[in-house]
C-alpha cells in the first residue's frame, strides 16, 4: 500500500470553520445545517457538506481510509466521498439516528438526483474503515470494522466519473448540530477490485 502522507495535496470543498491537517490525518468539526443531497423524495437541494478530496486520472485504484467520529444528533454523518460537482457525486457514511441505532448508508447522485441505500448498525460503532475502488467510471464501496475484513456496500456508476475524479472524505451535520470527526490511515493503491470475467 502507498500511504497518503502529505495532506497538502488535498483540496477543500466547503471547508469547515474548525479543522486541522496534521500530515497523515484530517480532523473536522462540522458546521450545523450542512449536507449533500439533491432533490429526490425530500425535494430540497443541499450542497454545503465539508469534503477534503484528492484528484486523480488513474482509471483503476483503491482508496482506503479510517473514520473515527463522535456524532451527537440525528443525521450527523461522515465517511468517504467522490465529488465531481453539485449534481454528480457519491458519499458513504455512518449516520446517527438515535442512542441505539445508526445507519450505514451510501448515496449516489447522477445528473442532479440522489438515491439512498442503508442498513442499520449499532450506534456504539464509532470507527469505520472504508475502501473505495474504481474501474473506469464504475465503483465499489466497502466497509470494515477492523480494516482487514471488508464487506460490500454497493457497486455503482457515475456518468461524470470517466476522467478525473475527486475522491476523499467528508462530514456533515444536516440538523442544528456539530460533531468531531477524524480521518487517518489514508491509502492509495492498485485496484483490489478484480475485473468480472
Amino acid at each position: 500500500m502507498t500511504a497518503i502522507t502529505d495532506t497538502k495535496n488535498g483540496i477543500w470543498i466547503n471547508p469547515p470553520e474548525k479543522f486541522s491537517l496534521s500530515g497523515e490525518s484530517v480532523k473536522i468539526t462540522t458546521n450545523p445545517k450542512t449536507d449533500f443531497w439533491q432533490k429526490t423524495y425530500y425535494g430540497f437541494k443541499n450542497d454545503n457538506a465539508h469534503a477534503f478530496v484528492f484528484e486523480t486520472y488513474e482509471k483503476y485504484f483503491s482508496f482506503w481510509v479510517k473514520a473515527k467520529f463522535e456524532y451527537k444528533k440525528l443525521f450527523d454523518q461522515c465517511g468517504a466521498v467522490i465529488y465531481q460537482n453539485g449534481n454528480n457525486w457519491f458519499k458513504a457514511s455512518a449516520e446517527y439516528e438515535n442512542e441505539k441505532t445508526a445507519k450505514l448508508g451510501s448515496v449516489v447522485t447522477n445528473n442532479g438526483f440522489s438515491d439512498w441505500a442503508s442498513q442499520d448498525i449499532g450506534a456504539g460503532i464509532k470507527e469505520i474503515y472504508y475502501r473505495l475502488s474504481r474501474r473506469y467510471n464504475d465503483f465499489l464501496i466497502e466497509w470494515s470494522k477492523d480494516g482487514k475484513e471488508f464487506r460490500q456496500m454497493r457497486i455503482f456508476h457515475l456518468f461524470q466519473g470517466c476522467k478525473k475524479v475527486n475522491f476523499g472524505i467528508y462530514a456533515a451535520s444536516p440538523s442544528d448540530s456539530s460533531f468531531d470527526a477524524e480521518f487517518s490511515e489514508f491509502r492509495f493503491t492498485d485496484c483490489v477490485w478484480q475485473e468480472h470475467k
